[in-house]
């Protein structure tokens, strides 16, 4: 008896770890996705985010692969990641997730990759609440595209995230107005291995795992690169 149950107990600890690596390798999939989707962006200099923008970004989230679509009443869900300017870079990710519904008639479905870009010294107390209502809780506004652009009118000089879609190569601004931003405290404490603070993550206090690092890097790459051309 004392055997079966040290096999069992064996067998359920083999399970255990078995899905604590299947979930990990999920998360650094999503990140890896993120960081395509930055790659696109990057390497669109006429129809990228306009250099202003990117010059005074303070927070970034990416959900690859945003599903849309149903019939009459159309649930939008979507997965990603975010992360936010400190005083030495980027900090390391966290996990969000990204709901809504759209109503209309609609058939079939679609699916997207988004940017949402915080522009505001408000956008880090946003990600910080449990749940942002866009266009509510946070102004929001579809943002311009091409790197000369300027982000003049008053909807988007008022707007504390400005929104991108990107679907079959071309990216363009998108309304997300009535979409839920969530944390996705399970996943990041699963990524981070135990329960961590959003706050203390997006600070900059917590080192950026090695699966995160090209992620964080190109981010990094990206805004820097705003800066350092509007400076000019």
């Amino acid at each position: 008896m004392k055997k079966i149950v040290m096999a069992l107990a064996f067998s359920l600890l083999l399970t255990s770890v078995s899905f604590a690596e299947d979930e990990g390798a999920k998360l650094a999939d999503r990140i890896d996705a993120a960081h395509a989707v930055l790659h696109e962006l990057m390497a669109t200099p006429d129809k990228g985010v306009p250099l202003d923008i990117a010059s005074r970004a303070e927070c970034i989230a990416v959900v690859p692969g945003f599903k849309k679509g149903a019939f009459l009443i159309g649930a939008q869900y979507g997965q990603g990641v975010a992360t936010c300017r400190t005083g030495h870079g980027w900090s390391a990710p966290v996990f969000i997730q990204l709901t809504g519904a759209s109503f209309g008639l609609q058939a079939g479905g679609q699916s997207t990759d988004l940017v949402l870009i915080g522009v505001s010294h408000r956008s880090l107390d946003d990600l910080l609440k449990d749940k942002v209502k866009l266009g509510g809780d946070a102004a929001v506004a579809a943002g311009p595209v091409g790197r000369n652009s300027q982000a003049s009118t008053t909807e988007l000089a008022n707007a504390e995230f400005l929104t991108y879609s990107r679907s079959k190569g071309l990216f363009a601004g998108i309304d997300l107005t009535g979409d839920v931003v969530n944390q996705n405290g399970k996943d990041t404490a699963r990524y981070y291995g135990k329960d961590i603070p959003y706050r203390t993550v997006l600070s900059g206090a917590v080192p950026t795992p090695a699966s995160s690092e090209h992620f964080v890097r190109t981010v990094n790459e990206m805004f820097h690169r705003g800066r350092a051309r509007e400076a000019k």
